[in-house]
């Protein structure tokens, strides 16, 4: 695991920032799937087809909603998103606006973490073509909790969305 990864794991589990993932209730709200269009689109598709066959152990499943622009691994799922929209926290305007949000390195790919409400972190690449967002579920976030399963979706990553910021 590369050294970077291994500092970050404690930063990654006592976030506490909150955002999206809620309905106006306070229950957690289904995703949509996303739907990108032009070369993000077809970053994400490049990306879809390199994505790894397991993910920390846990094989690639189908996830709801079904698309060319997710993915989903074990039960809970870890999933991925591609093409979604600028995190709120980096969308002016937004009450939480914060554009300097940490963010930490893996393998060439910088990732954005923010903690849910559910106890979940989710975490959203930067300085890519496409945004790509991985939410993974509380019982891997715990210090050491698998959080290396960012480095099997950096290369991915890595390798189909170029560098570069939307």
């Amino acid at each position: 695991m590369k050294s970077s990864l291994r500092r970050c794991l404690p930063v990654v589990a006592s976030l506490s920032v909150a955002v999206g993932c809620t309905s106006a209730d306070g229950t957690a709200s289904a995703e949509p799937a996303p739907s990108p269009s032009g070369k993000q689109a077809a970053y994400c598709r490049d990306l879809h087809k390199a994505l790894p066959a397991k993910v920390n152990g846990l094989k690639r499943r189908t996830g709801g909603p079904a698309s060319e622009f997710t993915a989903a691994w074990g039960d809970p799922a870890i999933t991925l998103r591609c093409g979604v929209r600028r995190p709120l926290i980096l969308t002016p305007g937004y009450k939480r606006y914060r554009p300097g949000s940490d963010t930490w390195e893996v393998n060439g790919v910088e990732w954005m973490p923010e903690q849910q409400p559910d106890g979940s972190v989710r975490c959203t690449t930067s300085k890519r073509e496409a945004w790509v967002e991985v939410t993974v579920p509380e019982k891997f976030t715990g210090e050491g909790g698998g959080l290396a399963l960012f480095e099997e979706l950096s290369d991915a990553v890595r390798k189909t969305v170029p560098y570069g910021v939307i």
